[in-house]
């Protein structure tokens, strides 16, 4: 019997445009969120009445409420089916109602930080797998499409942002219409997601599970977790490319700014610059993420050694700027790509728990990206540190495409490959 619960007369017409309103509506208000918050930053910390140093203190419980969470949001996807995604959407549209109406100092601040990045990280997880799932049934690119229109909701939310607040609304009240929106696009997730479920396998049918009985089931959990399990492997390799993306997303800024002593709006032509290319490139690469994903990932990789390379060596803004570009280029399909062909073969009812075994892995780059940059730059300069982030980006070159092809092979989200 198939395992598609599609209804003949639907067609895989109708399958193909629901598995498309899924993830791209997941994906845009995702990025709607993190536009909003970047560009809100500075009036919350403003509310919060801290210091630029304890906003950074506090940004780091983002991270630290996102990795427990990511780490256990697949099983639950997993175990309720897809439209988990959209109510942790909602939930995060929740929490920046929550952060910016009740974080008045430090300490409401920094748990208004964990509850976000907990919503946030388990969000993150859940479109990822909603998108791989949509991916698995319609064959199309649609992971690296997905993740085109986060950029696009990221450059979207925080220039709106920036109007709304210019314009004299709270921070409070322009997360009230961020909300809005958001809520809007997850119920459209929510009500196209049906169409992607997958039923797990009767008991005692199909893939062997965790609880199995006998030393099949253990040698299985151990293939999974293991040092070498293909999922931390890939997750590992995965976190180069966070940590690059994140050091160029955190950092640019600050480089036209130290270097070339850069006003405030020429500074933030960086990010901005960043992530416009990065949805371009999405967008417009994601056929060839899946049909050519060695190409991608190599071709990415050189692109951004050689656009970090050049941002850290530039002589003027210009260049600098083109620098950026050419590693958001490079950068932008790195991560769908790597994760879309490493779970290529993975069984669609473990999905959930694959993407969150990677994507929780990945995060740590997403985490210390920036601080490495930090690092670096405290023994030499931020040029230098830059070279070291094109480092990174080179050892990624070399890794990303054998790394992916073997999981592959080895069936990534613990299953044997067909």
């Amino acid at each position: 019997m198939s395992r598609d619960p599609v209804r003949p007369e639907q067609g895989p017409l109708l399958l193909d445009a629901r598995a498309t309103y899924a993830p791209y509506t997941a994906f845009a208000a995702f990025g709607i969120f993190w536009g909003a918050w970047g560009a809100a930053l500075p009036a919350l910390r403003t509310q919060a009445g801290v210091s630029d140093g304890q906003l950074g203190t506090a940004l780091l419980f983002v991270g630290l409420g996102a990795l427990p969470s990511m780490a256990f949001t697949g099983r639950a996807v997993d175990r309720f089916g897809l439209r988990v995604a959209a109510w942790l959407l909602a939930a995060l549209a929740g929490t920046g109602l929550l952060i910016t109406t009740g974080a008045h100092g430090m300490v409401p601040l920094v748990i208004g930080m964990l509850v976000v990045g907990a919503a946030s990280g388990a969000a993150d997880v859940a479109i990822n797998t909603l998108a791989g799932r949509a991916e698995h049934a319609t064959a199309r690119p649609l992971l690296t499409r997905s993740h085109g229109l986060f950029s696009v909701g990221v450059v979207v939310a925080s220039l709106s942002t920036g109007a709304l607040l210019g314009a004299g609304l709270t921070p409070t009240a322009t997360f009230t219409v961020v909300a809005v929106v958001m809520l809007a696009l997850a119920a459209v997730a929510w009500r196209t997601s049906t169409s992607l479920h997958v039923p797990a396998p009767p008991s005692g049918t199909g893939t062997p599970t965790d609880a199995d009985d006998g030393g099949a089931g253990l040698r299985h959990a151990l293939r999974r977790t293991g040092p070498a399990s293909p999922l931390l492997v890939v997750g590992l390799v995965a976190a180069l490319a966070y940590a690059i993306e994140n050091a160029h997303q955190s950092w640019g800024a600050v480089m036209l700014t130290d270097t070339f002593a850069a006003p405030p709006q020429l500074a933030a032509a960086a990010p901005a610059a960043f992530a416009a290319t990065a949805a371009l490139a999405r967008l417009s690469l994601a056929r060839l993420s899946r049909s050519h994903p060695t190409a991608v990932l190599l071709g990415g990789g050189v692109l951004a050694t050689a656009g970090t390379a050049l941002l850290a060596t530039a002589p003027s803004v210009a260049v600098a700027l083109a620098g950026l570009v050419l590693a958001a280029l490079g950068t932008a399909t790195l991560f769908p790509t790597l994760l879309s062909r490493s779970l290529r073969r993975t069984d669609p009812a473990r999905h959930g728990r694959a993407t969150s075994r990677v994507a929780t892995t990945a995060y740590l780059g997403f985490l210390l990206g920036p601080a490495y940059v930090g690092l670096l730059a405290e023994e030499s300069d931020l040029r230098g540190a830059l070279l070291g982030v094109a480092a990174l980006a080179l050892v990624f070159t070399v890794t990303a495409a054998p790394v992916s092809a073997w999981a592959a092979r080895r069936g990534a989200g613990g299953e044997p490959s067909a």
